[in-house]
């Protein structure tokens, strides 16, 4: 999809067959969010790309024990410098993916400021989080991190470069996510399910 093109979708809609859901990708800067979609999506990596300031949306259709689901993956591209999200980028999402880049320090301590922001919007959505980059520094992986573990967010060690555990994080959230469309514990989103039944 291109960038700047105005997208609306409708997660709520009756009429579709399959369970659509939306992942939302956190995280500062540079730390590899549009790598590591990129990664699953087409296990593929290209070092070097720019960003860019407009929403990239990646849709990928699955299958999740019996359900079709249709997964947007929305990656920040640029807008995450001003240090905020426009609300409308948290609006409907299913599942969130923090990101941080395990070789730069003040990635992974402006994670409690977008979680911050995350919770301001989507509350109660499944949250995971990734120090990406591993590849650059495999010491990481023997650390732990304080950030996840008070906040009880799972953690992946993962690696946009080389594929390390990237196919489990993003399958985690499409699974999480989909639980969570089923069973939602915000009083929009239950209002929503409750609409979609009339």
């Amino acid at each position: 999809m291109a960038d700047g093109e105005n997208i609306e979708i409708d997660y709520d809609s009756p009429d579709r067959s399959d369970v659509a859901v939306k992942v939302i990708c956190l995280g500062d800067s540079a730390v590899g969010k549009s790598k590591l979609v990129e990664r699953f999506l087409l296990d593929g990596y290209k070092p070097h790309q720019l960003s860019t300031y407009a929403l990239t949306l990646f849709r990928y259709t699955t299958k999740v024990e019996t359900d079709s689901v249709v997964v947007d993956f929305w990656d920040t591209a640029g807008q995450e410098m001003f240090q905020s999200m426009h609300p409308s980028y948290y609006h409907q999402a299913h599942a969130c993916i923090m990101v941080f880049d395990a070789t730069r320090k003040i990635t992974y301590k402006n994670l409690s400021n977008w979680y911050q922001e995350l919770k301001q919007y989507r509350p109660h959505i499944p949250v995971f989080c990734a120090a990406n980059k591993i590849d650059a520094n495999m010491d990481v992986t023997q650390k732990s991190f304080a950030f996840p573990q008070k906040n009880n967010i799972p953690l992946y060690y993962v690696s946009a470069s080389d594929g390390t555990n990237v196919v489990k994080l993003f399958r985690d959230a499409i699974q999480a996510a989909v639980k969570y469309k089923k069973n939602p514990t915000d009083i929009t989103d239950q209002i929503m399910e409750e609409l979609e039944r009339i």
